[in-house]
């Protein structure tokens, strides 16, 4: 593991793997840039009157006036909005990079000479992948909203999303490596195998990308500024997951290759 860290930290600068880091950032600037210039203000306003005349949260707006906080109204609807966004725009990333930039990373990695002569079983397709990221953000949206509302208390805010991210980036990252390389055998046999020091890897991947998660949700700079401010995060968070594919693809395929050259397991 700790090898796999450091040949990631190396291999992240080299060009094909900067320009990785920055496609998805590019692109997905433009696309929550075009959203956010159409729908921030008319979403600010909707959360805004959700706060005063739903039944569900008019009580927050009534505690606000009960201890003559009228002037907070103004960023908890803010607050509120960028509270939803930060996990869709961070999951929206992190399908993008699996789905564009894993492959290249596993292209680029499968050159190298220590993986050239890599028997490639296949095993994996682009509907497997739909299916099983699909089922795998599906758990992790319904784990997001039953603990969102801790995500506010200061503690939780660290603990929390490194742990959702690290859980979904070890289902993602797992399939898409090996895709090319593994049998759909040998990949179940080697995420069991492995399981613990994956999920420990996608906590760590997880932890890294909690700081920019950590200065939205604490700084009042980045909520007057969000729409500006997530843009740059976008950035932290895709170079964040196009090391933690480095660090997952040098993992899982010095694991296989060792795995059959042991005859551990049967290529046949």
């Amino acid at each position: 593991m700790f090898r796999s860290f450091g040949l990631a930290l190396i291999g992240l600068l080299h060009p094909r793997i900067i320009w990785l880091t920055f496609r998805p950032f590019i692109l997905l600037s433009l696309l929550w840039g075009i959203l956010f210039y159409f729908i921030w203000e008319k979403s600010i306003a909707i959360m805004s009157d959700l706060i005063t005349n739903s039944f569900i949260t008019s009580w927050l707006a009534d505690l606000m006036t009960t201890a003559g906080w009228d002037e907070l109204r103004a960023v908890v609807a803010p607050l509120l909005f960028v509270g939803l966004l930060i996990p869709i725009i961070t999951i929206s990333l992190l399908i993008f990079i699996a789905f564009t930039s894993v492959p290249g990373v596993v292209k680029h990695l499968s050159k190298q000479k220590h993986y050239l002569s890599m028997y490639e079983a296949n095993g994996g397709g682009l509907l497997g992948s739909i299916g099983y990221s699909f089922i795998s953000i599906l758990i992790c949206m319904v784990l997001l909203l039953m603990t969102l509302p801790f995500w506010w208390m200061p503690p939780m805010v660290a603990i929390i999303p490194p742990l959702l991210w690290g859980w979904l980036t070890m289902r993602l990252m797992t399939y898409d490596v090996l895709a090319q390389h593994a049998s759909a055998k040998e990949r179940a046999a080697l995420i069991g195998k492995r399981k613990w020091t994956l999920f420990t890897m996608g906590v760590i991947s997880g932890l890294m990308g909690a700081v920019p998660t950590f200065f939205w949700a604490t700084s009042a700079f980045a909520l007057v500024f969000f729409p500006i401010v997530s843009i740059f995060a976008l950035w932290v968070y895709s170079m964040v997951f196009i090391f933690s594919s480095l660090w997952f693809a040098h993992y899982l395929l010095e694991e296989l290759r060792l795995e059959r050259l042991n005859g551990v397991i049967d290529v046949s």
